[in-house]
C-alpha cells in the first residue's frame, strides 16, 4: 500500500460542489470539482480513545501528546479515566475535582488550538457509576426468597434477605402467599417492623420479594470515580447522577462536543425499585401474580411469555430513563451524545437510535484471505466483529438520516506490540462496508512527556502513540482513514430494503434461566445467529442488497410515499422482509398489513406463530390468527428471497461475484460506491453496477489518485473495468453527466525482474540501541543477524543501486514482497512514498533514470522485539493497578516466552514493468 508524495487537496468537492450548492442552490456539474477529494475537517479524521491513568496528567504532557496526536492526522479525543500507576500516586488526580476540570478545560483548549475536538466518558471506566451513586440509585436485581408454611400452623419469622452481603442494600418489597388454585394474597400489610405473624389455610409457600443490589462496582475506575454502578433503569438515579456533571462541566459548555457511552456492561442488573410499577403500566397485568413462576422458571410456553414480558419491560426502562434521558441532558448541557447500546436487554435499534452518533465495536481478530496478510494463532484471539451486529448501529443512524456512525476500532486485534498497520486496514475498510464513518481508535493512553520507553499502557488496546514503533508511519493510516470518511460522511445510504428485526424471538429464547439477557457482541451465537433474521440478512448482503434493519418502533412510525416505505425521519425504502418469527405485536402486525393494503412492497418469509407476552395471550392469539386468515398467500416462506426482491425492482449489485466488496451510497441524485479486494485474486474486468451513469469516475483514497474509468453503459446499469489488487480499495462515482478529465491509467504486468543486488542496512532510529551497519548479499529478517537485531525495535534504512532496463511504456511498479511491517521508500534521493499495508507495492516511473538508480528503503518494524528484551533483562514495567497488563487471552503477559519477530525486508523487492 502507498501514499504519494502529494500534499492533501484540502479543497471541497467529491463529484459535486456540495457546500456550493448549500449557498447558492445549484450545483456546477461543470467545474473541474469531479475527482477532488473533500476537504479533511476534524471529524473526519480519525479519532482516539485516550486512556487517563490515575487522571495523572499534566498540562505539559497534554499539550505535547496533542500535538502529537494532531501532526499524526488525529482530529479529536475521547477522554475515559482508569485506574492509577504505582508510582505516580502523588500525581493522581480525582475524577471531576476542580484540578481535574482545569486539565479537562486546558485539553478543550490546546485541541481547539490544534483544530481538534474532545468528547469524555460520563463516568471513569465502565459503566457509568461512582461515589455519587448513593445505594439506593445503585444496579439492582430482583431476590425472590420462599418459605414453606404449613396449614393451620403460625408462622412468625422476620422477613430478612439471606445473603449477608444484602444487608443494608436490599429492599423488601413485598411478601405474598400463594393457594394451591394460584390464588395471590398479599401479606405486605401484616409486617410489623419486619415480623411477619400468618397463619395459613393451607399448606403453601410464602414468596418475599426484594428490590436487592447488583453490588457491581465501576469497572477499571479512576481515583476518585470508584463506586457502585449506577441503576439504567431509573430515570430517578440517573437524574441525580447527572448533578455533579451539570455543575462541574459547566465551564465546558459549547466547548466540549460530547459525551460518550460505552458497551453496556452492567452485570446482573434486572430490576429497579419501580419495576413492578413499570411493569403492570407498561404490560397491563401485575407480575407479582406470576412470582411463582418466576422463581421456579420451568421449562414451559408460559415461563417464556412471562419472561419476553419482563425483559421487554428492561428494554423500555433502559430506553426512556436512561438512554433518552441521557441524551436529554447532554444536549441541555451543550454535549453531542455517542452510545454503544451492544450489550443491552432491549432493542439495538431504538437504543443506538437515541445518541446523536451511535457506535458499535470491533473485537479481536478478523480473517482475511489477502496474500500475505498474517494472522498467527498465537498471537489472535476470536474475532467478534460480525457485520450484521455492526448494522445495528448504522441503521440506527440510516432510518433517522443521521449523517455519523461510528465504531470503537481494533481492540484486541492483536497482542500487545505485535498489531501492524497491515493488520489494522482491512478491518477499517469492513467498517466502512457496514455502514462506519467515523472511527475512533482503541486506543491510546496518556503517558507523561519524561516516561521511560514503552510508557504507560492499557490493558486490552493497540496503543497509537508515539513511543509505538507503527506510530511512525500511522499518518499514512490515517490519512487514508480521513479521505475515506470524508467521502462517507458527506454521501447518504442507498439501502434499498428493510429487515424487520423481531426482538421478542430474542427476549423469549436464549437462557431462559436468567432474566438479564444482554444482546452482545460475544454471544451473537444463541441469540442472533441462528434466526431466521440473520440468515436473511446474510443472503441479501452475500448478493449485493443493500439493507437497514428497522425495529417495531420505528415501523409503527412509517408511512407510504409514492409506493415508498417512509420513516418518520424521511429515509425511504423499496421493500421490507419479514422474517420467519414465533411471535409478533398485534400492533406490528396491523400496521405491517395496513402499509401492504396501502402499496407497500411487503414479503413475510413466515407468518408468525403467535403474539409475545402473558397477558390475556387466548384473545389476542385469536385474533392475530383470525387477520391473518383475511389474507391469502400472505407468507412467501419456500420462494426465492432475491427473485422476489427483483420482481419488486430490487436487484442485488453482482460485484460480489467477482470477489468484491462493496457499500452503495448517493451523493446528490448520483451513486456512489466503496469498493473493497479483500479476496485472494487480482480483479482486472468489467464489474457491473446498477446505477445509471454516462461517466464513471474511479477515486482511490490510498494514492489520491482519481480519472475517469472505462465503461460501458447499458439499460441495467454500467460496466466499469476495475483493476484491484488483494488488499486495495477504490471508490467508484456513477455520474449523470458527461465529464472531460483525464482517463484512469490502466496496466498491464510484464515479467518481473528480481533486484538482487547486495543490500546496505543501517539502523537509524529506535532501541534499545542502534546495532552496527551490516551488508548483506540476500534479504531476510533482520533478526537473524545476531543478539543486538534480534533485541531491535525501530526503523533500518536498507541502500542498494540497480540498472532500469529498457522499457516500452517506461512505466514500473516496485514490489516490495515481504515487509515486516512498514516502508518509506527513496528513489534517487526523492520521496516515492509509503507502503504499510498490503499490496506492499509502489509506482515509482516520475523518479527512475535510464541506466543506474539508487533505491532507499526505510523499514519500521513491530515493538515487540524490543519489548522482548525489555522483559529478559528482567527491568519491570508492568506497573499498573488493577488489571495491570494481560495477554490476549487475559493470562498473564509474559514476553519473555516470545520467539522473535520476523523484521525488515524479508524477501527481494522486484521491479515490475507496466504497459
Amino acid at each position: 500500500m502507498i501514499r504519494l508524495n502529494t500534499k492533501s487537496l484540502q479543497k471541497w468537492a467529491f463529484g459535486l460542489l456540495v457546500l456550493l450548492a448549500v449557498s447558492t442552490g445549484c450545483t456546477d456539474h461543470n467545474s473541474n470539482a469531479y475527482g477532488e477529494w473533500p476537504e479533511i475537517t476534524s471529524q473526519q479524521k480519525t479519532w482516539a480513545r485516550w486512556w487517563w491513568m490515575g487522571s495523572a496528567v499534566d498540562k505539559e504532557s497534554i499539550t505535547a501528546e496533542l500535538e502529537a496526536f494532531a501532526a499524526a492526522g488525529i482530529g479529536g479525543v475521547e477522554i475515559t479515566p482508569i485506574y492509577g500507576v504505582r508510582g505516580y500516586e502523588e500525581q493522581f488526580i480525582d475524577f471531576l475535582s476542580p484540578q481535574w476540570i482545569e486539565m479537562l478545560e486546558h485539553t478543550v483548549n490546546e485541541a481547539e488550538r490544534l483544530s481538534m475536538q474532545v468528547d469524555m466518558v460520563m463516568g471513569t471506566g465502565w459503566p457509568f457509576g461512582g461515589p455519587m451513586v448513593e445505594p439506593e440509585f445503585a444496579a439492582g436485581k430482583i431476590s425472590i426468597q420462599k418459605y414453606p408454611v404449613e396449614a393451620d400452623k403460625l408462622f412468625e419469622k422476620e422477613i430478612n434477605i439471606n445473603d449477608p452481603k444484602q444487608k443494608g442494600l436490599a429492599v423488601l418489597q413485598n411478601v405474598l402467599v400463594f393457594e394451591k388454585n394460584g390464588e395471590m394474597t398479599d401479606l405486605t400489610p401484616l409486617l410489623k417492623e419486619g415480623l411477619l405473624k400468618y397463619v395459613p389455610s393451607e399448606t403453601s409457600h410464602i414468596y418475599a420479594i426484594f428490590c436487592a443490589k447488583t453490588r457491581q462496582q465501576v469497572k477499571r475506575s479512576a481515583p476518585g470515580g470508584a463506586g457502585y454502578t449506577l441503576d439504567h433503569l431509573s430515570a430517578e438515579a440517573f437524574n441525580d447522577y447527572s448533578q455533579p456533571f451539570t455543575e462541574a462541566l459547566a465551564p465546558l459548555k459549547n466547548k466540549m462536543r460530547g459525551i460518550f457511552n460505552d458497551s453496556y456492561e452492567v452485570y446482573g442488573a434486572d430490576y429497579s425499585p419501580a419495576f413492578l410499577e413499570e411493569f403492570k403500566k407498561r404490560r397491563q397485568y401485575d407480575l407479582l401474580q406470576h412470582i411463582p413462576l418466576l422463581d421456579e422458571k420451568p421449562d414451559t410456553e408460559s415461563y417464556r411469555r412471562l419472561l419476553t414480558d419482563y425483559r421487554e419491560t428492561m428494554g423500555d426502562m433502559l430506553l426512556e430513563n436512561f438512554a433518552r434521558n441521557w441524551s436529554r441532558w447532554s444536549h441541555d448541557n451543550t454535549f453531542i451524545t455517542k452510545y454503544q447500546a451492544h450489550g443491552s436487554p432491549g432493542n439495538l435499534i431504538d437504543l443506538y437510535a437515541a445518541a446523536d452518533i451511535p457506535e458499535c465495536e470491533v473485537f479481536g481478530s478478523p480473517k482475511y484471505d489477502i496474500p500475505g496478510y498474517r494472522r498467527d494463532t498465537n498471537n489472535v484471539r476470536h474475532g467478534d466483529s460480525n457485520k450484521m451486529m455492526l448494522k445495528f448501529a448504522s441503521s440506527a443512524a440510516h432510518l433517522q438520516g443521521k449523517e455519523i456512525v461510528s465504531s470503537e476500532s481494533f481492540t484486541w486485534l492483536r497482542e500487545h506490540f505485535k498489531t501492524a498497520l497491515s493488520h489494522a486496514k482491512p478491518v477499517a475498510d469492513d467498517l466502512f462496508l457496514s455502514g462506519v464513518n467515523h472511527i475512533f481508535l482503541h486506543g491510546s493512553t496518556f503517558s507523561p512527556k519524561d516516561e521511560e520507553w514503552p510508557g504507560w499502557k492499557f490493558y486490552a488496546s493497540v496503543n497509537f502513540n508515539p513511543t509505538n514503533t507503527i506510530w511512525k508511519d500511522t499518518p499514512y493510516l490515517f490519512d487514508y482513514i480521513a479521505r475515506c470518511q470524508s467521502v462517507l460522511q458527506k454521501a447518504k445510504t442507498d439501502n434499498e430494503v428493510l429487515l424487520y428485526f423481531p426482538v421478542h424471538d430474542a427476549y423469549a429464547a436464549p437462557q431462559p434461566e436468567r432474566l438479564l439477557h444482554m444482546l452482545n457482541i460475544h454471544t451473537i451465537d444463541e441469540w442472533l445467529t441462528p434466526t431466521s433474521f440473520y440468515k436473511i440478512a446474510t443472503e441479501l448482503d452475500d448478493n449485493g442488497i443493500g439493507f437497514d434493519f428497522i425495529s417495531d418502533t420505528f415501523l409503527m412510525n412509517s408511512t407510504i410515499e409514492n409506493g415508498m416505505i417512509k420513516t418518520a425521519e424521511g429515509t425511504s425504502y423499496k421493500t421490507l422482509i419479514v422474517p420467519d418469527t414465533w411471535s409478533m405485536p398485534e400492533a406490528t402486525l396491523n400496521q405491517l398489513l395496513k402499509l401492504k393494503q396501502k402499496g407497500a412492497s411487503i414479503l413475510f418469509k413466515g407468518l408468525p406463530e403467535t403474539v409475545p407476552g402473558l397477558f390475556n395471550v387466548e384473545k389476542r392469539e385469536s385474533a392475530m390468527q383470525k387477520t391473518l386468515k383475511s389474507y391469502k398467500n400472505l407468507s412467501n416462506g419456500n420462494g426465492s428471497l432475491i427473485a422476489w426482491l427483483e420482481q419488486n425492482d430490487v436487484k442485488g449489485e453482482n460485484a460480489s461475484s467477482h470477489g468484491l466488496k462493496i457499500i452503495r451510497k448517493q451523493l446528490n441524485g448520483d451513486k456512489i460506491y466503496f469498493i473493497a479486494n479483500h479476496s485472494s485474486k487480482t480483479i482486472d474486468e468489467y464489474v457491473h453496477f446498477n446505477a445509471p451513469g454516462v461517466s464513471a469516475l474511479l477515486m482511490d483514497p490510498l494514492t489520491q489518485k482519481t480519472g475517469l474509468a472505462k465503461m460501458k453503459p447499458d439499460e441495467n446499469g454500467i460496466e466499469v473495468l476495475l483493476q484491484l489488487m488483494p488488499g486495495e480499495t477504490i471508490f467508484m462515482h456513477a455520474i449523470s453527466e458527461e465529464l472531460e478529465m483525464e482517463p484512469w491509467k490502466y496496466y498491464s504486468e510484464g515479467t518481473p525482474l528480481v533486484i538482487n543486488n547486495s543490500w546496505n542496512i543501517e539502523f537509524i532510529d529506535g532501541g534499545p540501541s542502534l546495532p552496527a551497519s551490516v551488508q548483506i548479499d540476500e534479504l531476510s529478517s533482520w533478526t537473524n543477524l545476531g543478539a543486538a537485531y534480534e533485541d531491535f525495535s525501530g526503523t533500518a534504512r536498507y541502500t542498494t543501486s540497480f540498472d532500469l532496463p529498457a522499457s516500452e511504456s517506461g512505466r514500473w511498479r516496485l514490489d516490495l514482497g515481504d515487509v515486516r511491517e512498514s516502508a518509506r521508500v527513496y528513489i534517487n534521493g526523492e520521496y516515492a512514498g509509503t507502503c504499510f499495508a498490503h499490496p506492499y507495492s509502489i509506482e515509482i516511473s516520475e523518479l527512475l533514470n535510464e541506466g543506474d538508480n539508487k533505491l532507499e528503503i526505510e523499514v519500521t518494524n513491530l515493538a515487540a522485539n524490543r519489548l522482548r528484551a525489555l522483559e529478559r533483562s528482567g527491568k519491570e514495567w508492568k506497573k499498573f493497578y488493577e488489571i495491570n497488563m494481560v495477554n490476549i487471552h487475559y493470562q498473564k503477559f509474559d514476553a519473555t516466552v516470545w520467539a522473535s519477530t520476523p523484521s525488515g525486508l524479508c524477501s527481494q523487492p522486484r521491479l515490475v514493468p507496466l504497459q
